[in-house]
């Protein structure tokens, strides 16, 4: 059922689904979805990325893993960082691939919650559309799968940006692959459209913690590298507007850098299945403060004082803890 909302801007619509989840629907914002957080108004969830491979490459002992922490932490629901399936995306809506990379791997019971993931460069590869169809849901009803968007749990805003769009080599190098642009017409107007939105978003959120997701790092040692694209385009946007942690994948491994120009934490978790590429870039980078070549996750406790990050292998041991405080402001 649909419940109209209005405000002085504009009319939306709550459809209520699964998980006791809302869908806000714009006309001309980014979608946001309402996710609540517990009685106690924490928040917990799993970050992972790069893992569609039908269970090899460790995935599936990743994903055993996972449960393990989810069950420990209670978490709210899980991230994914793009290139969900492997080597090239979805063939259709109808690809086995769905289920055999996703609901057959992720089966333990702290796992059945919602996922929110973003496209990859692998993504788009195949069809991307099929990723967001709602068939897929259907199928599975944990999968949601949007280009951009907003998660809302006012604690924290999560806001997931498209980046493959804004890397230039994926249409000038297209011999190596094709991908699949059909929803985005003009790439000029797709990524001013998308930046505007994600500052304007920023600019409004009164959250106390702002978490902005995409695919590709902005920061990394890894085997890509920095993104020079989000350095010079996004990057300024969050800069601005007070966020605290970018997460990504892309690079299959495990990483946490510091901003040396302002209070971001690049967290990279890319190393769901297939990792161990070897060809590490500056280890002695500023700001560096964790790497890790193989497979793993990441989990992110918050409150409204505290954050709390911790990097996994594919044991389940912790490699690396970050904290983060923020001080209650009195009310007045």
């Amino acid at each position: 059922m649909a419940i109209p909302y209005k405000n002085s801007r504009t009319l939306c619509f709550f459809l209520i689904l699964s998980f006791g989840l809302c869908l806000v629907i714009t006309s001309a914002e980014l979608e946001r979805f309402e996710h609540p957080t517990k009685e106690d108004g924490s928040l917990s969830f799993l970050v992972l990325g790069d893992w569609g491979r039908r269970g090899a490459f460790n995935q599936s002992q990743v994903a055993f893993q996972m449960g393990k922490v989810g069950e420990k932490l209670d978490i709210d629901f899980v991230v994914s960082t793009g290139d969900n399936f492997y080597d090239n995306g979805l063939a259709s809506e109808h690809d086995t691939a769905f289920e055999e990379s996703f609901t057959k791997i992720y089966t333990a019971k702290s796992l059945q919650k919602q996922w929110y993931s973003v496209l990859g460069n692998h993504d788009y590869r195949g069809d991307a559309e099929a990723q967001l169809s709602p068939l897929l849901r259907k199928i599975d009803s944990r999968w949601t799968c949007l280009r951009s968007f907003i998660v809302n749990t006012e604690l924290a805003e999560i806001f997931f940006v498209d980046t493959s769009p804004l890397v230039n080599k994926y249409f000038t190098n297209t011999e190596d692959h094709t991908y699949d642009w059909r929803g985005i017409t003009s790439r000029k107007d797709y990524i001013a459209t998308l930046l505007k939105d994600v500052e304007l978003a920023l600019k409004k959120s009164s959250a106390k913690w702002k978490i902005v997701v995409g695919h590709h790092a902005i920061r990394s040692v890894g085997h890509h590298g920095d993104t020079e694209e989000l350095i010079k385009q996004l990057l300024p946007i969050l800069q601005a507007n007070d966020v605290d942690f970018y997460m990504n994948g892309h690079d299959h491994c495990l990483e946490h850098i510091s901003d040396i120009e302002s209070p971001i934490q690049f967290l990279t978790s890319g190393a769901g299945s297939k990792a161990w590429r070897g060809d590490i870039k500056g280890l002695n980078k500023e700001g560096l403060n964790f790497f890790y070549d193989g497979q793993g996750f990441m989990s992110v406790q918050l409150n409204p004082t505290d954050a709390e990050i911790a990097f996994y292998d594919v044991f389940g041991k912790v490699l690396h803890r970050s904290h983060s405080s923020k001080q209650l402001h009195p009310s007045i």
